[in-house]
């Protein structure tokens, strides 16, 4: 045996668990998943076959649609936001606190990490509700004169997202940031660029990777969220993730949840391939 055929049988060795484990855990779940999405209920029995009436209803029905294009807005804007908010505050992590206390600025960065998930929704309750911190201090300085409704809104949910997910971003960009050399801006201001320009046409530029695999990162996790949605923003604009989750619990329609579980994938992947220029592994 060859040492080239040798070296090729130890990496497949060392790599089978890991193909097993996914294909265990998500080839086999995925496809009996796809498999479900095309049955269809009769009463209460699931029946098997090739139906894509799912599929169907899933862009016809507009309740079923609207579900798919809240959760796109929100995860939209909610990765905007947060890239808008995380750039400059790692950027001042990375350029303005000096060395030795970078890593208790990442560290309180990321302490609502350690917090759970869904405190953190219910505190953000708390903060918005009618009697919450918000509308009280606003009362108290004489600016409205009854609560805004803010709690179980779009605005809710879409606050209690970027909370979370700014801290996110934060890493991903410092982690770019910090590996930038200083002579980038220095050469592009002695040819005569601006500050702005050096800017647009340098810094983020060469940014882009941690910016976008931290937005995509923050895509996929809110996109497929079902917790924040459901505490902040209650059932008055329904996400696609809360969808499914009535398809299985009150209706037990579970090919409609499984087909309807497919399309999320789906978006999801469509926003893999608009990012994986920016995602390829030598870019990281």
């Amino acid at each position: 045996m060859s040492i080239a055929s040798a070296e090729r049988k130890l990496g497949w060795g060392l790599l089978a668990p890991a193909l097993l484990w996914t294909a265990a855990f998500f080839v086999v779940p995925f496809l009996a998943m796809l498999a479900l999405s095309f049955a269809h209920m009769e009463g209460r029995a699931i029946v098997s076959g090739f139906d894509p009436g799912n599929y169907i209803r899933a862009f016809t029905d507009w309740s079923q649609l609207k579900a798919l294009i809240n959760s796109v807005e929100i995860t939209v804007t909610v990765t905007v936001i947060s890239v808008v908010l995380a750039w400059p505050l790692a950027a001042i992590i990375a350029w303005q606190v000096p060395a030795r206390f970078q890593r208790l600025a990442l560290l309180m960065a990321v302490l609502p990490f350690w917090t759970s998930y869904v405190v953190r929704s219910y505190s953000w309750l708390l903060v918005l509700g009618k009697n919450g911190v918000i509308n009280k201090a606003l009362m108290g300085i004489g600016v409205i004169s009854e609560p805004l409704a803010l709690a179980s809104t779009r605005t809710a949910t879409v606050i209690g997202f970027v909370h979370f997910f700014v801290m996110l971003l934060t890493l991903t960009i410092y982690a770019n940031l910090i590996q930038l050399s200083p002579n980038y801006a220095r050469a592009a201001q002695d040819l005569g660029a601006s500050r702005w320009a050096t800017f647009v046409h340098v810094i983020l530029p060469l940014t882009l990777p941690g910016v976008i695999t931290g937005a995509f990162v923050t895509f996929v996790l809110c996109i497929g969220d079902y917790i924040t949605p459901q505490i902040l923003g209650g059932n008055t604009e329904l996400t696609l993730p809360q969808l499914i989750m009535l398809q299985m619990g009150r209706s037990g329609n579970f090919p409609m949840a499984s087909a309807l579980s497919v399309v999320l994938m789906g978006v999801v992947t469509v926003a893999y391939a608009a990012c994986s220029r920016w995602l390829r592994l030598d870019r990281l």
